[in-house]
């Protein structure tokens, strides 16, 4: 009996059962039904040895306890658990059956531990693969970068060098003028010193040189240009307008005001770009009219000139002019910490394209616009936060483009009720706070005379 309790124990059989039975109850859930049923199988499998095994226990007890010891309990414990039909064998030989089953089972799950922890090894190489994949990405991706920016500085290069090709054929066309030029000198020298106009006549060269420029190019491409020109207007409406609207409004709380320096400035953009055009214009005239000589007309040359020659223009004067004239408008205030110098962007793109539509045939020019007018529907649109009642116009927004009094793109205004009064008012209530005009007569009158006329504005130009 002793030897059969010992071998018992040490099977530890009962450990074996436990922890199958924790191990089938966390994998329960996971399993499917033919590895539930297996692992309840093995589980019965070892119960009924570890029963066998008690039950050869019993009968060697009883047989030392004689015929009459242990009788009672048998009675009591072992023959009503008995008629519930539970059978178990009690001999030798299903026992070691039942131990040989349980050394299967613990072979198993040593088998199973090994392959896990292969899987694991397996694991851990592809784990460093990857590793070693991310690093190689990661020299891809450096050198990606690399070529980037030597592209980057490459297509820099090249635009540099492009710059460099228009300012020599710049450049060259100066040279041909001061040579046409120099040649004009000369034949009139020659002339002077000849004492037969005819024959130094004949002797004077003439000046081909001017025609380098293509004859009638402003006006083979004033479709194409005036299309770029009025698409650049729209573009500066729906992005530097608002970029300058929301540079504003970090400084200036009240988005009527910042509204109406938008405008203003788009006003003083144009006036000062129509006049450096007109100055620009007469300089290159009375350049080219000493060696003038050609198929093409005089104006018809200048025309040429200023479109090949855009880039001449100081928009920075211009730029300058405009902030000056507002500084001294009466309309429009700012805080005394900031100036129009904000928004010089704005200033300049509009300059920009103001002289441009300067050079198309017919030129392009903002509309006319002033407080209080009657609201017309073919020159603007309502803003939002407009009174879609209201018949005149409280403030502009954006200016109108026209075309020989033709609107071509709508501006945008605000209409209000009692917009003349307020208009009225607002202008005396600023010309007294406004510390940096001198009066607001005076500044009445220099607004005035830099705001073009409505017939002015919309005419022809010769």
């Amino acid at each position: 009996m002793a030897d059969s309790l010992r071998r018992l124990v040490g099977a530890e059989s009962g450990r074996v059962l436990q922890e199958k039975l924790e191990s089938w109850y966390r994998d329960y859930e996971i399993n499917s039904c033919d590895q539930n049923l297996n692992r309840c199988c093995e589980i019965i499998e070892l119960n009924s040895g570890i029963q066998g095994q008690l039950f050869t226990i019993l009968n060697e007890t009883a047989q030392k306890g004689g015929h009459y010891a242990g009788v009672e309990t048998i009675k009591t414990r072992l023959l009503p658990w008995l008629g519930t039909c539970f059978s178990c064998a009690t001999s030798g030989r299903l026992f070691e059956t039942n131990l040989s089953l349980t050394q299967d089972s613990i072979e198993r799950e040593r088998q199973l531990r090994d392959l896990a922890s292969s899987q694991t090894l397996q694991l851990q190489e592809l784990q460093e693969e990857l590793t070693s994949t991310r690093l190689q990405l990661t020299h891809v991706e450096q050198d990606l970068k690399t070529s980037r920016a030597q592209e980057k500085d490459a297509l820099r290069k090249l635009d540099r060098l492009n710059d460099y090709e228009q300012q020599i054929q710049i450049l060259r066309d100066e040279i041909s003028i001061l040579d046409a030029q120099k040649s004009v000198l000369q034949s009139r020298l020659a002339r002077s010193r000849s004492p037969s106009p005819r024959r130094s006549g004949n002797r004077s060269p003439s000046p081909p040189c001017l025609r380098s420029c293509s004859p009638g190019r402003a006006r083979r491409t004033n479709a194409s240009r005036r299309a770029c020109l009025v698409a650049r207007f729209g573009d500066i409406y729906a992005q530097e307008r608002l970029d300058a609207e929301t540079l504003l409004r970090t400084y200036i709380s009240d988005m009527e005001m910042v509204q109406r320096i938008i405008f203003i400035a788009a006003v003083e953009s144009f006036h000062a770009a129509k006049m450096a055009y007109r100055q620009f214009k007469v300089r290159v005239r009375e350049t080219l009219s000493l060696g003038h000589s050609g198929p093409e007309s005089l104006e018809d040359t200048v025309l040429d000139y200023i479109v090949r020659h855009e880039d001449l223009y100081d928009v920075q004067a211009s730029v300058n002019e405009v902030i000056r004239s507002m500084n001294i408008n009466p309309k429009i205030s700012f805080p005394p910490e900031i100036d129009f110098i904000v928004i010089s962007t704005l200033i300049r793109e509009l300059c920009r394209v103001a002289f441009s539509m300067q050079t198309l045939i017919p030129p392009l020019d903002i509309a006319f616009g002033t407080d209080g007018e009657l609201f017309s529907e073919t020159k603007y649109h309502r803003s939002f936060d407009s009174d879609f009642t209201a018949a005149l116009v409280a403030y502009h927004v954006w200016p109108a483009l026209m075309e020989n009094d033709v609107v071509i793109v709508k501006g945008e205004a605000v209409t209000k009720r009692g917009a003349l009064w307020s208009c009225r008012s607002r202008s005396r209530s600023r010309s007294r706070s406004r510390s940096r005009s001198t009066s607001p007569l005076l500044s009445h009158r220099l607004s005035r005379s830099r705001s073009p006329s409505p017939m002015r504005s919309g005419s022809p130009r010769r």
